[in-house]
């Protein structure tokens, strides 16, 4: 199944790609593979459910992404599914989802992670999704700090 190559094929991806503009073969060098076989490894081991997929994380706030936020909505729960799916079907919104409320407390039932480059274009597309869906009672709340995300390592 998995030998000593595919381990280190694992190992080095992990920690993410190289920065290369042929980053298989770059992989290719450090363990004695030619690209192709890189690449074929990769295939089977996604294949097997080993990995479940290549992607890249991106440091929003590096390259200007500076305003992220949740906006609530109270939404009828009639229409929670419809708005749902407007909602989800722009790329401004990374996240959308359900939750319960607590009446008298919190109301708002359906969430969206929104990230722009400043408040202002946050708060317009806020307002443009509330003039589309015929939502107008939500709240924009705005993080103030971002959290370091990291991956899960597996000591191969």
């Amino acid at each position: 199944m998995n030998d000593e190559k595919d381990q280190a094929i694992l190992r080095i991806t992990q920690e993410g790609l190289p920065l290369d503009k042929e980053p298989f073969r770059a992989i290719a060098a450090q363990t004695g593979l030619t690209e192709e076989e890189v690449i074929a490894r990769l295939r089977r081991l996604k294949s097997m459910g080993v990995i479940k997929r290549l992607g890249i994380s991106v440091n929003q706030r590096k390259i200007g992404i500076v305003a992220n936020a949740v906006i609530a909505w109270k939404v009828p729960e009639e229409l929670v599914e419809r708005v749902g799916n407007i909602f989800a079907s722009h790329k401004e919104v990374t996240h959308c989802y359900e939750r319960v409320t607590i009446p008298g407390k919190w109301e708002y039932n359906l969430f969206t992670v929104v990230h722009g480059y400043n408040r202002e274009s946050v708060e317009q597309f806020a307002k443009r999704m509330s003039e589309i869906v015929d939502i107008r009672d939500y709240i924009v709340m705005f993080s103030n700090e971002q959290f370091k995300r990291t991956s899960v390592k597996h000591p191969f």
